[in-house]
């Protein structure tokens, strides 16, 4: 009985670890480092958080954000919203992480 107990603690402590770690090296978008994200419908930021984290070449990064930022802001002005100055780079992020090049 106690070497299951060992056993199934063990695993546990492995799985949150690994998962802990794992974590570390992600970046995700979300309401507060993604320009126009009210702006966005869920199906939107998923693509969009997938856009950014398939990118390898920082120069790409910058130009689909680039794009996206002038795509919202032609939404927001459609919608007569006032999106907040840019303070997060996803590209830079990434790059930090070790994703971009």
């Amino acid at each position: 009985m106690n070497l299951n107990r060992a056993i199934v603690l063990s695993l546990t402590t492995a799985l949150i670890t690994s998962s802990a770690f794992a974590h570390q090296w992600c970046w995700t978008s979300n309401r507060c480092n993604t320009y126009g994200w009210q702006l966005m419908t869920p199906d939107e930021r998923k693509a969009h958080q997938a856009k950014l984290v398939s990118f390898r070449d920082y120069s790409a990064c910058e130009k689909y954000i680039d794009k996206h930022h002038k795509s919202m802001d032609e939404r927001a002005k459609i919608n007569g919203v006032t999106l907040p100055p840019v303070e997060d780079n996803p590209c830079e992020a990434l790059k930090a992480l070790g994703k971009l090049k």
